[in-house]
C-alpha cells in the first residue's frame, strides 16, 4: 500500500526561497563576525578550516585505499600475473596482459610476471577484493586518499607508477628460498 505524504502549502514569500537565502546569509554573519571579534580581542576560537596540504585528516582505522603493487626486498615482481584481482574487479578497473620473466633470471623457470599491469582509478571503488583475492601478496590498499590527475589518462596507473607508490614489501618468507 502506498502512503501518501501531504506537501505543505508554500507562501509567497516562502517560494521566492528569500528565508533560505537570508538563513545562510545569518549563519555566514554569524561565524564571520565571531571571527572577527576573536581577532580584536585576542582570545582563542577553535578553528574551521584545515589547511589541506600541510595538515590531513586521520585515516581511521579499516579505511580501505587504493590499490598498488609492491615488491619484495630483493626488488623482484611479486605479481605472477594470475589474473585474479582482474577476474573479481567489480568494475572492471584492472587489466593484467600476462608475460614471462626473462630467461636467464633467478625464478624464470617458476613464475609469470606481467608484461602491463593497469588500474582504472576513476572506475576502481576501493572495494579491497583485489588485496584479498591476491595469492602473492603483491597487491595493497594505500592508507592514503591524495589522488588526482588532470585528465583521464593520468588516472590510469600503469605498472611502473603502481610500483612507485607502493615501494617494498619485506615479509617474513621467503617463497623459493631453499631450507
Amino acid at each position: 500500500m502506498a502512503v501518501v505524504v501531504p506537501r505543505p502549502q508554500l507562501s509567497v514569500f516562502e517560494k521566492m526561497y528569500l528565508p533560505a537565502l537570508l538563513g545562510g546569509i545569518k549563519i555566514t554573519l554569524k561565524y564571520f563576525l565571531r571571527t572577527v571579534g576573536a581577532l580584536l580581542t585576542g582570545r582563542r576560537e577553535k578553528r574551521v578550516t584545515m589547511f589541506y596540504p600541510e595538515e590531513k585528516w586521520q585515516v581511521p582505522e579499516g579505511y580501505r585505499g587504493a590499490p598498488t603493487l609492491v615488491k619484495d626486498e630483493d626488488g623482484r615482481e611479486k605479481c605472477v600475473s594470475c589474473q585474479l584481482c582482474e577476474f573479481i574487479c567489480p568494475p572492471r578497473a584492472i587489466r593484467i596482459t600476462p608475460g614471462e620473466i626473462a630467461p636467464g633470471e633467478a625464478n624464470s623457470h617458476v613464475e609469470k610476471a606481467p608484461k602491463e599491469f593497469e588500474i582504472d582509478m576513476i572506475r576502481c571503488i576501493y572495494c579491497g577484493l583485489c588485496e584479498e583475492v591476491c595469492p602473492e601478496e603483491a597487491i595493497y590498499l594505500r592508507k592514503d586518499y591524495v589522488f588526482n590527475g588532470l585528465t583521464r589518462a593520468e588516472m590510469v596507473h600503469n605498472k611502473e607508477k603502481l610500483y612507485e607508490l607502493g615501494g617494498v614489501m619485506v615479509r617474513p618468507i621467503k617463497k623459493w628460498q631453499g631450507k
